[in-house]
């Protein structure tokens, strides 16, 4: 087990787009960045869903510190309105940055980190703790390895953290036993996958833009092989936020997957279960069965099952810092500060306030958690708003709280807000607009009606969380 003591280090905890801008960043300010990534190349969450065309343009997939970086050294930058795909995003923009002289020796590929803490601290210990180094323990191919940094960037996602098929927020049983048929995130159905689905019938769990991106290309395999079965089971009764807001949507290609996806469902081209809770899964007589949990008396059940493809989300690795002293939101599982601003349950707008280092600190000083982990569990996180987060943090770690403090965000609209007027005719419950009723002020939109008489959106004047 070897110790690098190198104590005015950051740590930057993950080598995909987030992680990389920060290191880009620190170069910039001086700082000397150590970035550890558990997988053997940069980007190794994204390379997962190569075949995955991101909603965003390369407008808003390239950090500005990094674009900088990039071109000292003859990089060209795509077209600002092409979509990438994650393959593309990886092989053209993550690759090259992390070769970079300037960020290539700084640079441990394989290195798995298992535990951050205080040198000679648990978290119960305050005396002299701020002025403590931090400990990083990581696992690596060679045995376990440890380093001393001055502080600790935090960008290692959710990927590779899924929620589980049951509904409560556990395992359903028998999802375990059964996991050797069961496929998380967004496998390539169309690719490397194919032979899993083809001819199959196949359930898709999940009502978010995953979920959407594989019943679509499962929908594309069954033209191919028509015996190719779909039955997408979601957990709730509203399927507004995954058909989005169509024409009216900032990034074009999300409006355009939810009106294929609502194209298909109303011709009829999947088995749509709505309301569908999974509690079990289990094997009857070479098929999977999977039950919900019980509606008026009666339990609901899904037969004749191949395969599974679990697109439920996924959530924070919240153990690597057990021993630090953190604050997370008790049910979104982000930065505490952050979550009113980012709660799903609140906000259909698509659009985040602006926030940086102070929504993002933890009451340990010198650990920052950013990107989608900043996040917890909620589900609007975009990579525009990633670099801006490592942009503050940065600064702030430099001592420029001038810069740190002076956050922008140039985010697109989404257009979830007119979801109704872009897809539905039946107008919603009284007093509701934006997909849920407002709760005054808090409420990320509040109802407005237009001349029309339209369910449009404003922003409310005591809380501006749409900006």
């Amino acid at each position: 087990m070897n110790t690098n003591e190198r104590p005015c280090t950051v740590a930057v905890l993950g080598a995909g787009p987030v992680g990389l801008a920060a290191a880009a960043h620190l170069i910039g300010r001086g700082l000397t960045p150590l970035v550890l990534e558990a997988g053997p190349a940069p980007g190794a969450n994204l390379a997962t869903y190569r075949h995955v065309r991101l909603f965003s343009p390369w407008q808003y997939d390239v950090d500005k510190a990094a674009r900088q970086l990039l071109e000292r050294h003859g990089w060209t930058a795509p077209a600002a309105d092409v979509l990438p795909t994650a393959g593309e995003l990886v092989d053209g923009y993550l690759a090259p940055l992390a070769a970079t002289p300037e960020i290539a020796p700084h640079l441990l590929l394989g290195h798995r980190v298992t535990a951050i803490t205080r040198v000679g601290f648990d978290k119960v210990r305050t005396k002299g703790r701020e002025g403590a180094p931090f400990l990083i323990r990581a696992d690596t191919a060679a045995g376990p390895r440890q380093f001393l940094v001055g502080a600790v960037i935090d960008a290692t996602g959710t990927w590779s953290h899924p929620n589980p098929l049951g509904a409560d927020g556990i395992p359903a049983l028998g999802e375990a036993a059964l996991a050797a048929r069961i496929d998380y995130g967004m496998p390539d159905v169309l690719g490397s996958a194919r032979a899993r689905f083809e001819g199959k019938r196949v359930l898709v769990v999940g009502a978010g833009h995953s979920a959407a991106g594989t019943l679509i290309a499962l929908a594309r395999l069954a033209l191919d092989a028509p015996e190719t079965r779909i039955v997408w089971a979601a957990r709730g009764s509203r399927l507004d936020r995954v058909f989005g807001g169509g024409d009216a949507d900032g990034l074009p290609a999300r409006g355009q997957l939810g009106m294929r996806l609502k194209a298909l469902r109303d011709t009829g081209g999947l088995e749509l279960r709505q309301g569908f809770r999974i509690q079990a899964v289990d094997e009857t007589g070479g098929k999977l069965r999977v039950t919900g949990a019980p509606v008026d008396g009666t339990v609901p059940v899904i037969d004749g099952i191949d395969r599974i493809v679990c697109a439920a989300g996924a959530r924070p690795d919240l153990g690597l810092a057990r021993e630090l002293r953190v604050r997370h939101d008790p049910w979104l599982e982000s930065t505490d500060a952050l979550a009113p601003l980012i709660d799903p349950n609140e906000h259909s707008c698509g659009t985040v306030r602006p926030h940086g280092h102070r929504e993002l600190a933890h009451p340990e000083p010198g650990y920052y958690v950013v990107g989608a982990k900043s996040y917890g569990r909620a589900p609007n996180f975009l990579l525009a708003t990633g670099y801006e987060q490592v942009r503050s943090v940065v600064a702030a770690l430099a001592g420029d709280l001038e810069a740190a403090d002076d956050v922008q965000l140039d985010l697109p609209q989404t257009g979830i807000c007119n979801t109704r007027l872009a897809f539905d005719d039946a107008s919603g419950p009284v007093g509701t607009c934006c997909g849920a009723a407002p709760e005054a002020a808090a409420a990320c939109c509040v109802p407005a009606p237009s001349p029309a008489g339209a369910c449009a959106c404003r922003k409310p004047a005591a809380a501006d969380c749409c900006a």
